[in-house]
């Protein structure tokens, strides 16, 4: 494919979220795993503080020297900081940042966000993106939104008929008025142990696992701190199940399941450390270790709930099954799963037959049909 008709991909990475630091990651092994002969890179950085950062050398510095990467503040190829709203600003012309723009003027033709948690991941960017009328990759706002959502989404998948874990909400007004009511309420209708989690997070920030009435509290607290609602959940004797599902090439056709995955926490639970942190964290078994008739069980589930959640492009979906029953129970979808080298997503999918470079083409594609389809649509109200 000649350069001038190579697609120009924009890799979104960083972000406001606790999750900054896996998004590097992640967007490290995506950057060097887009195939060059059909696509240009171009890395967009978000800072903790939100300001938004282009430029072909850091593409160059992030290729040559991966064990490093990082997103240092440049002001040169700053495009957006969100203190500059409402204030005049210097208008920052692309051919400053790269060669030339492609036809339609923009500097790139798709946006792959490869960012995780708050800010990034539930829907706040993706929205941003639909006003700039940019292809991106992934889950619209919808379900980008919901996805992030525990409590949401599990109402949703429970209505469609697959269990979820029993669970209580709790917002941080009441909580502040009457933490003893919670705890007593906790340990009266769901017992121990039980999971605290921060209602919208990801990569398990906040979640503790709590065995003892008397370290509930401090487990509670801490939750608030990422988010003014929360969920306690029942734990569960579970096997943890999790299935890359991919939306197909041919629009409105059943989704891609990949084979099951099962992962198996060295530390009490599949936490932030024993994903990230510690390189013995977890072992993780693809395939599962399930029977032929539960993995087809798992994989129709995790397609059931991508259709019902209404995601599009990718999501990983996890998933219980627990050990007595061999009920399946929904945990939470991920609809920017990780992209590291231990990330389940990719390793899932290269399992099933698509390797990690053929999996980042497809979503692309998809994101360009997705874009085209909505062109089509009519903005003006005809009688």
């Amino acid at each position: 494919m000649s350069e001038s008709k190579k697609i120009r991909v924009a890799v979104l990475y960083g972000g406001r979220s606790g999750e900054h630091e896996v998004s590097l990651s992640s967007a490290m092994n995506v950057i060097q795993n887009l195939d060059r002969a059909r696509f240009d890179v171009v890395p967009i950085g978000i800072d903790k503080q939100g300001v938004w950062f282009l430029g072909d050398d850091v593409l160059k510095k992030e290729l040559n020297d991966p064990t490093k990467l990082r997103l240092s503040r440049d002001a040169e190829r700053m495009l957006f900081k969100p203190d500059s709203i409402g204030q005049p600003m210097q208008r920052v012309q692309s051919t400053q940042l790269l060669p030339q723009s492609n036809a339609s003027g923009r500097i790139f033709d798709v946006i792959f966000p490869v960012i995780h948690g708050t800010l990034c991941e539930d829907g706040t960017v993706q929205g941003l993106l639909e006003l700039a009328d940019v292809p991106y990759v992934g889950c619209g706002v919808l379900a980008s939104a919901i996805g992030m959502e525990k409590d949401i989404s599990k109402r949703l998948v429970k209505a469609a008929g697959i269990q979820v874990a029993d669970y209580r909400v709790i917002n941080r007004g009441l909580w502040d008025k009457n933490p003893a009511q919670f705890c007593q309420l906790i340990a009266d209708e769901i017992g121990f142990p039980v999971f605290v989690k921060p209602a919208n997070t990801g990569s398990s920030v906040g979640v503790e696992k709590v065995k003892r009435a008397e370290d509930l509290v401090s487990a509670i607290q801490n939750a608030f701190r990422y988010d003014t609602k929360i969920i306690v959940e029942q734990g569960i004797d579970a096997i943890e199940l999790e299935v890359a599902v991919l939306e197909s090439a041919e629009y409105g056709a059943e989704p891609i399941a990949s084979v099951v995955g099962e992962v198996r926490p060295t530390h009490e639970f599949y936490s932030y450390a024993s994903k990230y942190l510690d390189e013995k964290g977890a072992e993780l078994f693809i395939p599962a270790g399930i029977s032929d008739e539960l993995h087809v069980r798992v994989q129709n589930a995790a397609k059931m709930i991508f259709k019902v959640l209404e995601c599009e492009g990718m999501a990983r979906v996890d998933l219980f099954l627990e050990r007595a029953t061999h009920d399946i129970y929904f945990n939470e979808v991920n609809t920017i799963p990780g992209f590291t080298q231990i990330s389940m997503y990719p390793k899932l999918m290269n399992a099933s037959g698509m390797p990690y470079s053929d999996l980042l083409t497809h979503l692309v594609q998809l994101s360009i049909a997705r874009h085209d389809r909505k062109l089509q649509l009519s903005r003006e109200y005809v009688t």
